[in-house]
């Protein structure tokens, strides 16, 4: 008899919890019956993803995947249409909703995508963070040139073009990434809260335990288009931008054509105030130093129809 033997399960499935790494969890179960029976009944649980795969196209990698759906959007902003949920829908090999199906009560699930998905200018950095329900709740974008002690004398290209292109291309994203967590969320019933980031930090979609109910109940709202259809379709939102062409933060640091975006949809009312949701999407560091000095800027509002 061995240690583990004397251990309740109870405690085991702590030390489970502890590890929620899945790949880890799933070598478990090949070590006794015994941790094959309780691994299942893992709540908390970390899913590295080193390849996404697109039940449209396996072979599409996901950013020829947002290539695509990209521009299919700029050419089409004003198409508002609902594609049906089918539950007939089958899960894809190897995909995240596949791989969950090994456990039973998934209650807090992170998943790790491979790499960020929008292209950018050479010294640029974009963080954002997306909510949803049945749809988008809520997105906030921060975006800045790479920060540096001296501020430059030439000032970021682009101007209100670009600030923009970066808000839709991260919307775009994000929805994308959405779709593809609606039968995980359609699965576990039980499920609490979700978190999908990817490896550069570039993105995060979040869904709470009533946003998931809400995607259960109704399906994730989809565009019937060519090109998007694996995409969860984006709402007419209101757009509150901040920016700033420089901008010092701490220590002397300087970053260029720093701009904060607060996204929501145009319908409903607005239960948290910009400051609030802004300061709490980025945790500390530089990201929330440049949405503090952002807040204090003057802001403008920009009105986008649904695509």
């Amino acid at each position: 008899m061995d240690g583990f033997d004397q251990l309740p399960d109870s405690l085991i499935l702590l030390i489970f919890n502890s590890v929620s790494d899945i790949k880890s969890l799933i070598r478990c179960r090949a070590v006794s019956k015994r941790f094959n029976s309780i691994v299942p009944q893992t709540e908390s649980l970390s899913l590295t993803v080193d390849r996404v795969i697109s039940p449209e196209s396996e072979s599409d990698s996901l950013l020829v995947t947002f290539l695509k759906i990209f521009f299919k959007s700029l050419h089409d902003l004003l198409s508002t249409s609902i594609k049906p949920h089918d539950p007939t829908r089958t899960l894809v090999q190897n995909s995240p909703a596949q791989i969950l199906t090994k456990f039973d009560r998934v209650r807090n699930l992170r998943i790790e995508l491979p790499a960020g998905d929008l292209t950018l200018d050479k010294g640029v950095s974009v963080k954002w963070r997306a909510e949803f329900g049945r749809s988008l709740k809520s997105c906030v974008i921060i975006g800045f040139k790479s920060a540096s002690t001296t501020a430059s004398e030439n000032p970021v290209e682009g101007g209100l073009k670009t600030r923009v292109m970066w808000t839709i291309s991260a919307l775009i994203v994000a929805s994308a990434k959405h779709f593809m967590l609606e039968d995980v969320v359609r699965q576990h019933e039980e499920m609490e809260s979700l978190v999908l980031i990817d490896r550069e930090g570039e993105g995060t979609v979040v869904m709470d335990k009533e946003g998931m109910r809400e995607c259960r109940l109704g399906g994730a709202h989809v565009s019937e288009g060519q090109w998007d259809r694996s995409r969860t379709m984006v709402p007419s939102v209101k757009m509150r931008m901040r920016h700033e062409p420089k901008l010092m933060l701490k220590g002397g640091v300087w970053v260029e054509g720093a701009t904060l975006v607060v996204v929501r949809p145009s319908e409903g009312k607005d239960d948290v105030d910009d400051g609030e949701l802004a300061l709490g999407a980025f945790g500390d560091g530089i990201y929330r130093e440049a949405v503090q000095e952002l807040l204090k800027s003057r802001s403008y509002m920009l009105e986008m129809n649904s695509f």
